[in-house]
């Protein structure tokens, strides 16, 4: 069965060659018990690895079954190893983190047998060596003997041809060497058993053959086997090499080659770390600070984007698509206004030390030339309108058309003022001149260290006008509560009903009480007494309590008027000798009866009072009063044939304007008459609205000063297309269908609108504006920077710590040599080797990668908790699901890497060196 031939080895040693053998010819039989005596250094131990595998001859060649081996590859002799040859140790070289029966197990593991027949075989093997009941048992908690008979065990469970055991009895006592002497004579019956040892007395009692070395050569051999056929030897030269091959395998499992599985390597290697716990805990968590740092970056990044993005939603209500007749396409003027450009004027205003403002002015010369570029003026046709409406209704919770009427100068309403002799009486008045004779009532309330006209300027600021819902009421809905009372409240749809809204913590400021004639004049006056130093003796408590409250019936009760313009605006003409062009002039009448006008208006009555929801933080309404689309639509069908509009469409005038040069006002101007502690005021005041560039003109004039106001033909209802369009889209991707739907109109394809085909060259581009995507993309891409700043910085210890992995690895491999060579010897591949420890490192970043990714989640928990108290957000710091695993996959790729080289370091150790290590 076996037959050595001629078998040298040599060792270099430094220079030196030292022949450990020299032309060994042996012939074993198939059973029979051969002890191989012999001083130390002799050679029997080299021998006995040349037999098994481990170890080469130098030259000559070792036959197997009548066959050569010397073609085998390292993968052939892997499988010799696992199928034919069972090693017993001296050490016994037990792996100590596992189980006898998973040391045992070990063998039929790389043999490619299925985990029941393993557990089964070695069970069974254990019994039969007298160590049934221990299969739980580690190596430290067997004697001496019981060790030796599990690697007994070991070396039969795979049913090998050939044993080879190294000084069996070298460590045990004599009852015990004995009992395993008995042991190897029973094995002998079935096995070859090659027993290499230095007690010639145990050999001569239990030994059916004794071979005798002495400096790498037979002295004796007590019964030589040379009856070989020599037909047999020119019979293997016709042996193709495929069949030398196969003749490695057993009958049994003879199509499977030796190897440990990944599964099993990821097991042995979990049994050696939490052998070590301690060490591999700290190890673990070592490996896991920069998978932390990285993951907080993270997670940061993350939540402020996260909350970027919901407050985006959340903003799309009150901050919808707009397309505007005049805007500023922002979306171009960053995308066209790099870093470099943003920084170049500081650049150029200062060289070698000195401020160059020449360059500095050329440089915003330059941008404002630049920005003029960046204006937009959009001709917002019907048939754009038509575009629009076409869009699918799924898309948007409303659209918001407005012509941008201003009912300021029209809407009426009854509001308490003195007289003469200190009485409230009941006038009736238009929203502007309430308002206007409120400011001008603050220019002359002077008290202690106040300037009332500094206040009375502020004022305007704080009103608001009467304001157009969009379309459709379902986003109202959605977004608002009807407080007032619902027997008594709905929403508005008809062009004589209004609605009321009113800020989350149900309050309205007293600037827009006061401008809608919800605050008589002692009322207001009042308010402004209490806090201006000289004035407070006019201050009357009592009315401020009155004042704070107002209920929601006082609300509702509140009717406004809107008149035309024709009962308005009384005896236009031109005034050819005007500097400024044709202005017109006559009359704006603040003061009406009922018993002059009444009969041309649509009384609006408020029909709710609207407060927005709890879980609504940017609602499509600001606090003031709203009309319906339905007023509008009427305003301008009265308009169609108002006087007031043919008077100035006959004049080419595009609204009615006024001048005031020297402080007199000229053109639309109307006396307003007040009294205030007594005393009569009679202003002339302008109607309309005054440019900030018509003013810088008028002050640039040496002789004289003048400003410009105006009331153009839009404000006054008579407008055919649209001002500005708002759309409310449901949420973020329907966003993204619509800028993609609105696009689409500004290609150069034909478009079917209503039914009719509207060319590409018959339309001109519009521009709409997306205000909340540039302000969100703007601050995203700032958070976006500094995480990525943050990675990389801390992406540092991830290097760090994958050094600290590879060394601790190599460390791991040195502590592991005797389980490589074990391993080796029962048939384990070079690739097995690395795989064990390619498993560890695996096992190290998976655990590393969940204790960073969990103290991370605790961090983020800390810091949310803290953000949260101080500012209500608590999900400023959020790791995603998908992110964690990433972060956990790569610690795992990371610590992978790491262990490369000392796994291959561990494959290419030398088995016999590494069975030889203590």
């Amino acid at each position: 069965m076996l037959r050595l031939v001629d078998i040298k080895k040599d060792y270099k040693v430094s220079d030196e060659v030292v022949s450990a053998l020299k032309g060994i010819s042996i012939n074993f039989r198939e059973s029979e018990f051969v002890a191989i005596l012999g001083p130390s250094g002799c050679g029997k131990t080299t021998l006995l690895n040349i037999i098994g595998g481990l170890d080469h001859a130098t030259s000559g060649d070792l036959f197997i079954d009548g066959i050569s081996t010397k073609n085998y590859k390292d993968r052939d002799w892997d499988t010799y190893r696992n199928k034919r040859i069972g090693f017993i140790f001296q050490s016994y070289n037990l792996i100590p983190h596992e189980t006898i029966l998973e040391n045992v197990e070990l063998a039929l593991n790389i043999s490619g047998i299925s985990k029941k027949e393993r557990i089964k075989r070695s069970k069974e093997i254990l019994a039969k060596v007298g160590l049934g009941g221990k299969f739980n048992k580690y190596p430290n908690q067997l004697s001496g003997g019981q060790c030796q008979r599990v690697a007994i065990a070991r070396a039969l469970v795979n049913n090998p041809e050939i044993i080879l055991a190294d000084e069996p009895t070298g460590a045990l006592d004599s009852v015990t060497s004995l009992q395993v002497m008995d042991l190897l004579k029973e094995i002998s019956k079935n096995h070859l058993v090659i027993m290499v040892t230095h007690n010639a007395d145990l050999a001569n009692k239990y030994a059916t053959r004794i071979i005798n070395l002495l400096d790498g050569e037979v002295t004796n051999d007590s019964l030589n086997y040379t009856e070989f056929d020599k037909v047999e030897e020119n019979e293997f030269k016709k042996v193709t090499f495929k069949e030398r091959v196969k003749n490695i395998f057993k009958k049994e499992n003879e199509n499977k080659k030796s190897k440990l599985s990944f599964f099993s390597a990821f097991k042995l290697s979990i049994k050696n770390l939490i052998s070590k716990y301690k060490r591999t805990l700290m190890i673990c968590f070592a490996g896991s600070i920069g998978i932390i740092g990285v993951g907080s970056v993270l997670s940061i990044s993350s939540g402020v984007n996260g909350f970027i993005s919901n407050t985006q939603k959340e903003m799309l209500s009150g901050n919808p698509l707009q397309v505007n007749e005049l805007s500023f396409d922002l979306n171009s003027l960053l995308e066209n206004m790099t870093s470099v450009e943003q920084s170049e004027a500081i650049s150029q205003g200062i060289e070698n030390g000195y401020i160059n403002v020449d360059k500095v002015i050329s440089y915003l010369i330059k941008q404002g030339e630049l920005l003029e570029g960046f204006g937009v003026s959009n001709n917002i046709s019907n048939e754009y309108v038509d575009y629009l409406l076409e869009m699918p209704k799924d898309w948007y919770s409303a659209i918001g058309i407005y012509y941008d009427e201003n009912l300021n100068y029209n809407v009426y309403t009854d509001i308490k003022v003195e007289d003469a002799n200190g009485n409230e009486v009941t006038k009736t008045m238009s929203l502007y001149s309430i308002i206007n004779m409120y400011t001008d009532m603050l220019k002359n309330v002077n008290g202690d260290g106040i300037n009332g006209e500094d206040i009375a300027n502020l004022i305007p600021l704080a009103t608001s006008n009467f304001s157009q819902i969009p379309n459709n009421l379902d986003i109202i809905e959605e977004q608002y509560d009807i407080i007032s009372d619902p027997t008594k409240s709905h929403l508005a749809t008809k062009d004589n009903e209004i609605m009321l809204v009113v800020d989350k913590d149900s309050s309205l400021s007293d600037i827009f009480l006061g401008q809608y004639g919800y605050f008589s004049q002692k009322e207001f006056l009042n308010l402004i007494y209490k806090d201006v130093e000289g004035l407070n003796h006019l201050y009357d408590e009592e009315l401020d309590k009155e004042t704070n409250r107002i209920s929601y019936d006082d609300l509702l009760n509140k009717t406004f008027t809107y008149y035309p313009n024709d009962d308005v605006f009384k005896d236009l003409s031109l005034d050819s000798a005007s500097t400024i062009g044709a202005i017109a002039s006559g009359n704006y009448l603040n003061e009406i009866s009922d018993e002059e006008i009444l009969t041309d208006g649509i009384e609006l009555k408020i029909t709710a009072i609207l407060r927005p929801k709890e879980d609504v933080n940017y609602s499509c309404l600001s606090s003031g009063i709203f009309y319906t689309p339905a007023l509008s639509e009427k305003i301008r069908e009265i308009n169609k044939n108002s006087q007031t509009i043919k008077f100035l469409n006959d004049n080419n005038l595009d609204g009615l304007y006024s001048i005031e040069m020297m402080n007199i006002p000229q053109g639309i101007t109307y006396n307003q008459e007040y009294y205030l502690n007594g005393e009569r005021y009679n202003p002339k005041l302008i109607a309309g609205g005054s440019s900030l560039f018509s003013s810088l003109m008028g002050q640039m004039q040496q002789s004289q000063h003048w400003t410009v106001y105006s009331i153009s033909l839009r404000e006054l209802g008579a407008a055919d297309t649209p001002s500005r369009i708002s759309i409310y889209p449901k949420n973020l991707d329907y966003k993204n269908q619509i800028t993609e739907y609105l696009d689409k109109r500004n290609e150069d394809i034909d478009l079917t609108i209503n039914g009719s085909v509207i060319s590409s060259e018959n339309r001109a581009n519009i521009t709409y504006t997306d205000n909340v995507e540039v302000i969100m993309s703007l601050i995203s891409s700032m958070v976006d920077i500094v995480s990525y700043a943050l990675v990389a910085f801390t992406a540092l210890s991830l290097v760090v710590s994958t050094v600290m992995i590879a060394i601790i690895t190599y460390v791991s491999v040195i502590e592991r040599i005797k389980e490589i060579g074990v391993i080796r010897a029962l048939g384990g591949r070079k690739i097995d080797v690395a795989r064990l420890f390619n498993a560890e490192t695996c096992v190290i970043g998976l655990i590393s990668g969940i204790i960073g990714v969990a103290i991370t989640y605790l961090l983020s928990l800390i810091l949310n908790l803290i953000v949260g108290n101080l500012s209500g957000i608590y999900t400023i710091a959020s790791l995603p699901i998908w992110m964690a695993l990433v972060l956990i996959f790569v610690s795992i790729i990371l610590t992978l890497i790491s262990g490369l080289i000392p796994a291959s370091i561990a494959s290419k150790k030398d088995p016999v060196e590494a069975l030889r290590t203590e």
